[in-house]
């Protein structure tokens, strides 16, 4: 398969969604549709070091398909992070960059006919949201599907309003907000860890559910032993490792 072209593309838009995440929406003037599978990536090459690959930092696309060319990322400010300090501190609306994609091949089963848990942290949440209203716009059959979110603090929450008006409107969609840094929250959100929100789900027998994982690589590993210790095959889990 020939390698994917490097286009042009500008940032359109910008907005902040906790003190330390951004919302970036990314236009590629020369085309008229960005057409992408949601749970895909892109890469962009920005302008940070003399050495090509040193450059190229991957975000999965957080928004759903439109028919559009523009399409939104969010992406965290990583302490000492060469991409994401331009992105943070030189870029703005305006700025244009190099990308490549879509890539990747972390994406919804077609036809959706079992359970799905969608597990991720941090940004982690990004093509979980892109295919969950890929699904409501287009009201595609599926079985229940269960988003564990996990952060540290309420505050640290993406999208947050956004996935409980979502779990409102998505027959079969359950919501499990999590916080491992509070002591006490509200109704329908939860303190801990995302591995005890699946493994209590999982007491109750599920008809050969399917697992995405999403986030950095200990809760991946630490997520993909625990599943597969509650009896689930290594084939029903599915991962995209950030970091």
């Amino acid at each position: 398969m020939a390698a994917q072209p490097w286009r042009n593309a500008q940032i359109i838009r910008i907005e902040n969604e906790t003190v330390t995440t951004k919302r970036f929406w990314i236009q590629i003037p020369e085309l008229d549709q960005f057409d992408f599978v949601p749970g895909q990536f892109v890469t962009l090459d920005l302008p940070i070091h003399e050495q090509q690959n040193k450059r190229w930092r991957s975000y999965s696309i957080a928004s759903a398909p439109d028919k559009t060319n523009v399409f939104e990322l969010i992406i965290v400010l990583m302490e000492g992070g060469l991409g994401t300090n331009y992105l943070f501190n030189e870029a703005k609306v305006g700025t244009s960059f190099p990308v490549r994609g879509p890539q990747g091949h972390f994406v919804l089963p077609d036809p959706i006919t079992t359970d799905l848990f969608m597990i991720c942290t941090g940004t982690g949440v990004a093509p979980f949201r892109s295919m969950l209203h890929h699904i409501h716009l287009n009201k595609i059959p599926h079985k229940e599907i269960f988003l564990i979110y996990g952060t540290r603090k309420f505050t640290d929450a993406l999208y947050f309003n956004e996935l409980m008006e979502l779990k409102q409107k998505l027959p079969g969609l359950h919501y499990f907000p999590t916080f491992s840094r509070e002591e006490q929250v509200g109704e329908g959100l939860y303190i801990g860890y995302v591995h005890g929100v699946y493994e209590q789900l999982l007491q109750e027998p599920k008809d050969h559910p399917q697992f995405f994982l999403c986030g950095w690589k200990d809760m991946i590993t630490d997520a993909r032993q625990k599943i597969q210790a509650m009896g689930i095959d290594k084939k029903a889990i599915h991962f995209e490792l950030y970091g």
